[in-house]
């Protein structure tokens, strides 16, 4: 692989480079700028990568460039790198949240070969899931570049169309939060019914676990594994009956187009900052 610089050094871009060196990276061939010295200190320690105060240093001859910076911190950060992208090029990965590629090629004043992705925070265990759109100057080589980085934190998805990623966002990159709720609202309700808090934590985690196992490894569909394990009038049952009842599928989707639309807002004020 060609040289990658990762502009941020935070916990995604440590979760990517991990998993990049983890599956047989070069260190030498990654460089990484970050503004905290001690982050720095630990990314050199733990990868052997090439640490950057400055992002153009840290840029300059990479085929590929990984802006994992937040969004509100990314005009800048992007006006800051446009003598260097100009020169070399590179293909541009962007993992800040509602940054619109028109919005980049503006910051940037080039028109690149762009990368949008969101990954979710369990990229940081190698298990996230990340959902990737290209534009139409991201050649077939260059994409399969950026899923190789992607693909070392986990499942990557591509998307036909840019507005999807705020659906992939909703879905993936907020979903995690949505089952620690359930996770914390299973471990309350069972140690109001007489468990120990360390049992019901416990017992809720790895059931978390497992079901997800299953999900990925069985092959079969969630509606097809929730009906495996639903005995006719049994415990199960009388579970989903109350969820039903309680409108538990019509809450989740609210729940998603909530954070859908959040996604979009967001993207407009930025678009209105800058």
């Amino acid at each position: 692989m060609n040289r990658i610089a990762f502009i941020g050094g935070g916990n995604m871009a440590q979760a990517l480079i991990a998993g990049m060196v983890r599956h047989g990276a070069q260190p030498g061939g990654i460089a990484v700028a970050e503004p905290r010295a001690e982050a720095l200190q630990e990314l050199a320690r733990q990868y052997g990568v090439a640490t950057y105060t400055d992002n153009a240093a840290a840029a300059e001859g990479a085929s590929l460039l990984v802006l994992a910076v937040k969004p509100q911190m990314m005009a800048e950060v992007c006006r800051g790198l446009r003598t260097v992208v100009q020169q070399y090029r590179p293909v541009v990965v962007s993992i800040a949240a509602g940054i619109r590629i028109a919005q980049l090629e503006r910051w940037l004043d080039a028109a690149l070969p762009i990368v949008r992705c969101m990954p979710n925070t369990p990229a940081m265990f190698g298990a996230g899931a990340t959902g990737l759109y290209a534009n139409a100057r991201v050649s077939a080589p260059q994409r399969a570049e950026a899923q190789h980085v992607l693909d070392a934190a986990g499942l990557t998805v591509w998307v036909p169309a840019e507005d999807q990623l705020d659906i992939v966002t909703a879905l993936s990159g907020s979903g995690p939060a949505y089952f620690f709720l359930m996770v914390e609202a299973l471990e309350n309700a069972a140690f109001a019914q007489g468990l120990s808090r360390e049992t019901a934590r416990a017992l809720a985690a790895q059931t978390a676990l497992g079901a997800g196992r299953m999900l990925m490894e069985s092959g079969d569909s969630a509606a097809t594994l929730r009906q495996k394990v639903t005995s006719p009038n049994g415990t199960t049952q009388a579970a989903l009956e109350s969820f039903q009842a309680d409108h538990f599928p019509a809450i989740v989707a609210r729940a998603v187009d909530a954070a859908r639309r959040r996604g979009a807002e967001l993207s407009e004020q930025m678009e209105s900052n800058t």
